[in-house]
């Protein structure tokens, strides 16, 4: 059984999938194989499953971008609602403001001040337009009118190195991709989006904490098959998911890498994906994103 991630390896949805994907063999006693299909702002892989044969063999896994393209490009080579089958909500996480540490800012007021003294020398990686990180980025550029360069790459693992290189000052990550780095002082963050802050990171304070309201940015991953899989199948999947979500050693590591795990039912889904696609049709318009 394949699991499509449409997103480079290191991300927050490789890391998640390959953590629960042992879980499903041993509830099933199929072997799940992981492949990741980026490319094209994760149009490529989703379109493949798309057309996948829907025998429950092919599932996608996605993230906030799933929800966010149909608003950010006036084409997609799919439906976002009526080419899949919802399977199960995953897991839900914020995004981190995270900054190389030769920038000589310990907080957000000190991180604004400098970035507004000398723009030019401050810079966002973006691992993949459309993500949650993205549009946290964009969110943060409207909620400071600081027009920071944006420097795109493939996908977030490649987003991070960028920044623990320092050739790119800075970007928003999950924490799943971060906090070792964080621990470790090669990273520094911030700030997190929610409304409490995430206890991968318990000493890193909420936007709101830190004096800047506007950024809630965060993200969602779930399971997708082909539409017409059948409903017994798509349950049976779904019942699996949130069985491997229940357990105590894959929740703590979820926990420790700042997913707060969720599983649902496949119509618990449904209703979060057309919810988080309203969302983000708004949140892109009042920022006049265009990526297209």
């Amino acid at each position: 059984m394949r699991i499509i991630v449409p997103l480079a390896p290191g991300g927050g949805t490789d890391n998640l999938t390959r953590i629960i994907a042992p879980g499903l063999s041993g509830l099933l006693g199929q072997q799940f194989i992981v492949e990741n299909r980026a490319g094209a702002a994760t149009q490529i892989g989703t379109e493949l499953v798309a057309r996948a044969a829907p025998d429950g063999y092919t599932l996608l896994h996605v993230d906030t971008s799933f929800t966010s393209n149909p608003s950010l490009y006036a084409k997609l080579p799919y439906d976002s609602l009526r080419d899949f089958a919802p399977v199960s909500l995953l897991a839900s996480a914020p995004v981190v403001l995270i900054i190389h540490p030769s920038v000589p800012a310990k907080s957000l007021s000190e991180l604004l001040v400098l970035a507004k003294l000398t723009p030019a020398q401050f810079n966002f990686a973006v691992g993949g337009y459309g993500t949650a990180t993205h549009l946290g980025v964009e969110q943060f550029r409207q909620a400071t009118h600081i027009d920071l360069v944006i420097v795109p790459f493939k996908g977030g693992g490649l987003a991070t190195g960028s920044v623990l290189s320092g050739h790119v000052t800075m970007m928003f990550a999950g924490p799943s991709s971060i906090t070792q780095h964080i621990a470790a002082g090669r990273l520094r963050a911030i700030a997190v989006t929610g409304e409490k802050r995430n206890r991968a990171l318990p000493l890193v304070p909420t936007f709101v904490e830190a004096g800047l309201a506007g950024i809630n940015s965060g993200s969602y991953w779930g399971a997708l098959a082909p539409a017409a899989t059948p409903v017994d199948i798509v349950e049976k999947l779904s019942i699996a998911m949130e069985k491997v979500l229940q357990v105590d050693h894959v929740r703590q590591r979820l926990f420790d890498m700042g997913y707060e795990p969720i599983g649902s039912t496949p119509a618990q889904f449904g209703v979060n994906l057309r919810a988080e696609m309203a969302k983000w049709a708004k949140i892109v318009s009042d920022a006049r994103i265009n990526v297209q």
